[in-house]
């Protein structure tokens, strides 16, 4: 429901310098539409680029009155607070945003359409998008995407929030550059609201959720020629103990090839210190056998790891250089950071598969 061309002001309440804003600092990063204000009144007034790292020239307001004169069309909640419910300030910049005429989407876990205030506040042709919903008519997946002739790319995390939906998205951005017909399949929140679409898998039923995963990608794959690129966001990871989103990501996209990845230096899960990652090796011999299987026996060579994106955002410039050419050397794979390296490199490796 969110079109590219939608005028966007972000809803980032304390948000800017904070995990819990990843939705909407993933949008600043990759959103190719026009964003023309971030609401969060802990940095109002402050520059974008020296507050989040991020080059892009968006002003930073403190309420919604303020972004108003910016003439956005549609209010992202950019936040992913926990438990899903909305900090009251927030909630009142949606109520006001929703009276001011404009639409608001949002993907957390607790719908706003439902909230009878809100729904009440929609203008006229305006909307609220709840993208967190299971879509209808969902089947059982078959192992169908395995037919199709374009070539499927699945990230795979070693952690959950190590970059997965970024990674995809540079290598789709190196695609188009390039003149490679490429699609990307958002999986989570922030990609489904920065491509318009994609499937929701956290809010799908566990029965469906390959089935999903195939729907979206075979759907994505009839824009594309037989020589083009699936680009599906990762979620979740197999090492962490509270994940389940891999298998049927693997089952429904049917990969032709895995991109690896990784928080640069990492060795346990975040926030459960006492469970050690595997050596990366072990770990991409894991993702290459499960993939293997839930295959038809004519679907070609099954996918291997063709290469890593690291994330190198708490390294300086030499350590990510040092970290990319060891982590290159040790596991004889190409292995960079797609958003400060470029992600050239990973294209190349996962095209030649």
């Amino acid at each position: 429901m969110l079109a590219d061309q939608d005028p966007v002001v972000l809803l980032q309440h304390a948000g800017l310098n904070s995990l819990t804003g990843k939705t909407g600092l993933a949008m600043l990063r990759h959103r190719r539409g026009p964003i023309v204000a971030v609401i969060d009144p802990d940095h109002a007034g402050q520059c974008l680029e020296t507050v989040t790292g991020i080059s892009r020239s968006v002003p930073v307001v403190k309420d919604l009155a303020e972004a108003l004169p910016f003439r956005p069309s549609v209010a992202v909640v950019g936040l992913a607070p926990s438990g899903g419910v909305l900090p009251e300030a927030l909630r009142s910049d949606v109520l006001q945003a929703l009276k001011a005429g404009l639409s608001v989407a949002s993907g957390l876990h607790t719908h706003l359409a439902d909230d009878p205030e809100l729904s009440a506040a929609i203008r006229p042709g305006r909307w609220i998008w709840d993208l967190r919903c299971e879509p209808k008519g969902l089947r059982v997946a078959q192992a169908r995407a395995a037919a199709l002739p374009c070539k499927r790319v699945l990230a795979v995390g070693t952690d959950m929030a190590v970059g997965k939906m970024s990674a995809c998205l540079a290598v789709h951005e190196a695609a188009l550059r390039a003149g490679v017909c490429s699609a990307f399949v958002g999986t989570g929140q922030a990609g489904i609201l920065i491509s318009g679409s994609g499937v929701p898998l956290d809010a799908i039923r566990v029965d469906y959720a390959a089935g999903a995963v195939e729907a979206a990608v075979m759907d994505a794959a009839s824009t594309l020629p037989d020589t083009g690129l699936v680009l599906v966001e990762g979620q979740g990871s197999l090492c962490h103990p509270g994940s389940t989103a891999t298998l049927p990501l693997l089952r429904g996209s049917q990969p032709t090839a895995l991109l690896l990845v990784h928080r640069a230096q990492q060795s346990c899960i975040h926030r459960l210190p006492e469970i050690a990652l595997p050596p990366l090796g072990d770990l991409i011999q894991l993702c290459e056998g499960l993939a293997s299987i839930g295959r038809p026996q004519d679907a070609g060579p099954p996918p291997r790891v063709r290469a890593v994106a690291l994330n190198t955002a708490h390294l300086s410039d030499a350590e990510c250089e040092r970290s990319s050419a060891e982590l290159s050397e040790t596991l004889s794979l190409p292995c960079v950071d797609p958003i400060r390296q470029g992600a050239d490199a990973l294209l190349k490796a996962l095209l030649a598969s």
